[in-house]
């Protein structure tokens, strides 16, 4: 009787976390957009059901799977900003969900595992609200992290076999942080067999494995995507942008200690209790704990690795939550005279992080640039197409005056439309394709103009990138090129020669290139 109670009540209450987890990702994507992070996917899924594929049509440094995912959503619940979001919204419904799990598995008192997923359902994707890479690659990894963690814990084949595919989620997500994670896991791993003499796991991580790489290259194959360029786009190219971050990299102590300072927090209780029991008991590193305790710290540690290395805006305080609840879970395992109020004294702190970082990237919108906007100016982005209904249209550009770009946006749109040549748009509003049904056959999914979306010049991936444009050029039979500000004339002519063109400038923000009888072009 109790423990149907107890299933029931667990039921409820993870009932409860998906839709407060999802509905909180919902509000919080409508509010506001970042032009090139916000709509990164949006016409890339559309262009999926239009034939065109990454690698293959577009230049692909991260992110191959997001675009395949949106894809699907979109075919199942149509081509809108709400079925966008519910990507990222599904997501974090159920990786609150799966923490919930996790954390009942270790035991943990129902309510504060409640307690710590919704918060932790907070930090996780509403800090952007829309699919974004980063997020992806880390929050697979997390799954790896739990699959992980049960494996040792149960010694469940299920748990093994899962494994190589979660990595490889988050690996066609995004190339790290999921690199570093796979390679800590390898660590763990070697350790874990070579001190407790366990193989058995080994046939089941080849087999997944094995049978998840053959998906990859008949799914490959299949999309007529060649191998050569996937190497190019996927995995060298990469190297080249990560090896030059790596050299700038420069350690202060606030970025690297005092930004991320409740994360450390969190990891305190974590910490004293494991080194404790190392110097108590010699026979420790034989224990399961320990593993669970060198999981954890190795994943946050990879994760604050990539953050300070990229250098993007920080999306990785949904660890407080989670490193909270684990310390909390090794707390209450200790037994100790003032354990519930350690306890207490834990999820207060966390409610405190939590509610501080809330407010800063998911009410100000930090992460997409937001955070010094007003959003009493939004506008509803039904104005541009009712495709966009529901999202509050305010972007760090125009961040005074949004009515001023909905009506330059919509003059583009009526351009487009009037215009019947084939053509090729280059902009970081990626919408226009999925709003006028039309392949706009862009090679990249958005410009950043660092070299993180494309190779620029004095890359030795230059010229691939370059063939790639001009073969689209070629084989769509494109008249004309219209570039989108940002987006510039260098973004063409850094390419092709200025002389295939007759460039125009049509608004303020619009111009064109219309192509003319061109060597370069015509070889």
């Amino acid at each position: 009787m109790i423990n149907n109670t107890l299933i029931k009540k667990e039921s409820f209450f993870v009932i409860i976390i998906f839709f407060f987890s999802l509905l909180i990702n919902q509000y919080y994507g409508n509010r506001g957009v970042f032009p090139a992070d916000s709509f990164s996917h949006f016409d890339t899924g559309f262009r999926i059901l239009l034939g065109e594929y990454p690698f293959k049509n577009y230049w692909v440094v991260s992110g191959p799977l997001l675009d395949y995912l949106q894809a699907i959503l979109f075919y199942l619940f149509g081509v809108t900003w709400q079925v966008y979001l519910l990507h990222a919204s599904l997501f974090n419904a159920f990786l609150s969900i799966a923490t919930f799990v996790f954390l009942r598995s270790f035991k943990l008192n129902i309510y504060y595992s409640l307690i710590y997923s919704l918060l932790f359902s907070i930090l996780a994707y509403p800090v952007s609200g829309t699919p974004f890479v980063d997020h992806h690659s880390a929050f697979f990894s997390l799954l790896a992290v739990y699959s992980l963690i049960l494996a040792i814990k149960t010694e469940k084949k299920l748990y093994w076999l899962l494994l190589p595919f979660l990595l490889g989620f988050a690996f066609f997500s995004k190339q790290v942080p999921s690199s570093y994670v796979a390679i800590s896991f390898i660590l763990i791993l070697s350790i874990y067999t070579v001190i407790n003499e366990k193989y058995f796991w080994i046939k089941y991580i080849f087999i997944s494995s094995s049978i998840f790489i053959l998906i990859i290259f008949l799914f490959g194959k299949n999309q007529g995507i060649e191998l050569s360029a996937f190497l190019d786009q996927y995995i060298f190219y990469p190297q080249s942008i990560g090896s030059d971050r790596f050299h700038r990299f420069v350690f202060t102590f606030s970025g690297v200690v005092g930004h991320f300072k409740f994360i450390y927090i969190a990891l305190i209780p974590l910490i004293y209790i494991n080194f404790k029991k190392i110097i108590i008991n010699k026979n420790y590193f034989l224990e399961k704990d320990f593993y669970y305790f060198l999981i954890l710290i190795l994943f946050t540690f990879s994760l604050i690795f990539h953050q300070i290395l990229t250098r993007n805006q920080t999306f990785i305080f949904f660890l407080i939550p989670i490193l909270f609840a684990y310390s909390h879970v090794s707390i209450s395992l200790s037994r100790h005279n003032l354990t519930n109020m350690l306890n207490i004294f834990l999820v207060l702190i966390c409610i405190f992080a939590v509610t501080k970082y809330h407010l800063r990237f998911n009410e100000g919108r930090k992460f997409h640039e937001l955070n010094n906007v007003n959003f009493e100016l939004a506008l509803n982005a039904k104005k541009i197409d009712d495709k966009l209904k529901g999202l509050k249209w305010i972007t760090p550009t125009f961040n005074k005056n949004p009515d001023e770009e909905i009506i330059l946006i919509n003059e583009i749109k009526n351009y487009l439309i009037a215009d019947n040549r084939n053509k090729m748009v280059m902009t970081n509003y990626s919408f226009f394709s999925s709003i006028l049904k039309k392949k706009f056959f862009s090679t990249t999914r958005w410009h950043i103009f660092d070299g993180t979306d494309y190779p620029q010049k004095n890359n030795k991936y230059f010229v691939k990138y370059k063939n790639l444009l001009i073969n689209s050029i070629e084989n769509n039979n494109i008249e004309i090129i219209y570039t989108i500000k940002p987006v510039k004339s260098s973004n063409i002519y850094d390419y092709i020669k200025e002389n295939c063109f007759n460039e125009k400038t049509i608004t303020k923000i619009l111009s064109s290139y219309e192509l003319k009888e061109c060597e370069e072009i015509n070889n």
